[in-house]
């Protein structure tokens, strides 16, 4: 569809919308439909922000007039084509072209064009998009089976659209709010109540455009107390052989993977300290353990750690074998620079919002199903789960951060953090 108004001498002719992303650069086409050649007329370029507004471009007695330009578009406008073969001012193309696309930028623009015998005028709208960041999920176990999943995601423009699914049907979600930043972009945050087990889906992006999505699957926690008198027995016995609680420790320093066995590991300054153990393997049945991150005494957090489960026996040591599902890595870790978002180990990352920081991680594997569950325990919540297909033997995973003092305690079968 075009828009164009009718003069008895000349018809001016406007593409009606034009759509953007911010920072790149965008043509609104115009043009003398005849074309007829606009070298000897003047064209000018509003936006209509304010009835007032200086012209953001401005071309007359055969050059650019900047000396009244509005200054937010100083350096970034001039005449361009609106289509590669056009003969520009020749052949009638007023075009405007925009460069390094704003929020500000958005909204009508006239084209407006006049001769010593007439003038007329088209308008045009634009609009500037931002796609936001990779949708954060969290969930909190309710009564009765029920999740309340909670999804957010930042730094959209305009208003994104947010959908919930379970995989076969839409979900209605409780509510869906919108904020704006003083920069303008829009941030989204919206909850939705769900049955576990099941699979959520999380979907946010702009109109016609593809979005981003997220996934969890939601499991019931495994029972924390009244063990079978099997498996107590099963853990008695791998504590007499292991010599307690033994488990594979996996870091990185200066770049290079450096690996060992531990039960309590801390850092002082730049100096790891671990006791050496050899490892326990997993090769079938449902396994639970938990890591406490929390310094009880100083009321301290850690803010770097990694825990999960490996396939790995001995860990490369080359820097382009990056640990990750792909490549046999399981885990749960902090997330750099987001104290509120912890992330997974997938190809790419999974990011998921955590509505406090957990002191003790829950980790629940469950090979036989090809499942790892993350429970964050002081808050009796679900943080998330990985499914995998497991193959061969796994070993549980530890790595106490790279620079992060302070230390990481890790439990077999006590379900408490002590002080």
């Amino acid at each position: 569809m075009i828009s164009f108004s009718v003069s008895e001498n000349f018809t001016v002719s406007a593409k009606p919308h034009v759509s953007v992303q911010r920072g790149h650069t965008a043509i609104l086409p115009c043009w003398l439909t005849f074309s007829e050649s606009a070298e000897d007329m003047e064209v000018r370029w509003d936006h209509w922000n304010d009835d007032y507004d200086p012209p953001v471009l401005l071309y007359q007695a055969g050059a650019f007039d900047f000396s009244s330009q509005k200054a937010s578009y100083a350096g970034r406008v001039s005449l361009g084509l609106k289509e590669e073969t056009s003969g520009g001012l020749k052949a009638g193309d007023v075009s405007l072209k925009l460069e390094k696309a704003t929020i500000e930028d958005a909204g009508k623009y006239t084209c407006f064009v006049s001769s010593s015998d007439d003038y007329d005028s088209a308008t045009i709208s634009l609009s500037v998009t931002e796609t936001g960041h990779q949708p954060l999920l969290s969930a909190v176990m309710k009564d009765h089976n029920k999740v309340n999943m909670s999804c957010q995601s930042d730094g959209w423009h305009p208003k994104p659209e947010l959908s919930w699914s379970d995989g076969k049907t839409a979900l209605t979600p409780a509510d869906v709010m919108f904020s704006k930043n003083s920069a303008g972009f829009y941030s989204v945050h919206s909850w939705v109540l769900v049955s576990s087990p099941s699979e959520v889906s999380c979907s946010v992006g702009l109109f016609n455009e593809e979005p981003k999505e997220a996934r969890m699957r939601l499991e019931n926690p495994p029972p924390l107390q009244g063990f079978t008198f099997k498996f107590l027995l099963l853990m008695l016995l791998v504590l007499l052989v292991a010599f307690g609680a033994l488990y594979f420790l996996y870091f990185r320093k200066k770049g290079k993977y450096v690996f060992s066995y531990c039960v309590f590991v801390q850092q002082h300054g730049s100096q790891r300290l671990y006791q050496k153990h050899p490892s326990i393997m997993v090769s079938s049945g449902r396994h639970y353990w938990e890591v406490c991150l929390a310094n009880a005494k100083f009321h301290l957090i850690k803010k770097s750690w990694w825990i999960g489960v490996t396939d790995k026996h001995k860990i490369p040591h080359d820097e382009r074998f990056p640990p990750t599902t792909k490549n046999g890595f399981w885990f749960l870790s902090s997330c750099p620079n987001q104290e509120d978002t912890v992330q997974f180990s997938t190809e790419p990352e999974t990011f998921i919002y955590v509505q406090s920081k957990p002191k003790t991680v829950g980790v629940y594997l469950d090979f036989d199903n090809r499942e790892l569950s993350f429970y964050n325990v002081e808050e009796k919540c679900l943080i998330g789960s990985l499914a995998a297909k497991f193959t061969g033997e796994l070993f549980p995973l530890f790595n106490p951060g790279k620079g992060d003092p302070e230390s990481m305690t890790i439990f077999l079968d006590i379900f408490f953090c002590p002080r």
